[in-house]
């Protein structure tokens, strides 16, 4: 719970509308209505103010709001683990079907159509995510392995690599289908 949700949950309890809440602590209307929108966050004056008409301790209310950043926080971190593993878990099983020089054209057929459908299944779920925004979360994985490649083989080894065993058609697939995923898919509203 939030900061705002806490004001607006409180000054529920004790009877009070948003409008006798800004009389009563002399804050503006438009100021309470913001603060239990979390559009702004109180501080100094104005949270004092709110606090004695409430009868809240102000630092009760800002450890309120330091758990609730924690939680975002711990969200965030948790959720940029998963994208580190699925961008590996994508690239190498891509890369399996197509790095072994005794890979055969089913399997690298396979590792197109796994190049295809997998950024197109992101680009599904995350419609509303920019195109940028998709290739920065779920492209990071192909950029390391680039960096890798170059670095280990060289320009002219990863070249000789990429386009023997088809890698570099793979990736240009998977970025143009996470970029120009409108274009594919066309949704009804």
């Amino acid at each position: 719970m939030n900061l705002g949700k806490k004001i607006c949950e409180t000054r529920k309890l004790k009877g009070y509308t948003q409008e006798e809440l800004a009389e009563l602590s002399k804050v503006n209307l438009r100021t309470i209505q913001r603060i239990e929108n979390s559009n702004n966050v109180p501080r100094g004056k104005t949270l004092d103010l709110i606090c004695d008409v409430l009868q809240l301790d102000k630092t009760d209310l800002q450890n309120v709001d330091k758990s609730a950043q924690n939680n975002r926080i711990g969200a965030l971190l948790i959720n940029g683990i998963f994208l580190i593993i699925l961008n590996f878990a994508i690239t190498l099983s891509i890369v399996f079907l197509t790095a072994p020089l005794e890979a055969t054209i089913n399997s690298k057929f396979g590792a197109v159509l796994l190049s295809f459908f997998i950024p197109f299944s992101i680009f599904y779920y995350t419609q509303k995510m920019k195109a940028t925004e998709r290739i920065f979360k779920f492209g990071v994985g192909w950029v390391i392995y680039l960096v890798t490649i170059l670095y280990a083989q060289g320009f002219r080894g990863a070249c000789a690599t990429g386009f023997t065993t088809w890698i570099f058609s793979c990736i240009l697939i998977y970025f143009g289908v996470l970029f120009y995923g409108k274009v594919l898919f066309k949704s009804e509203k």
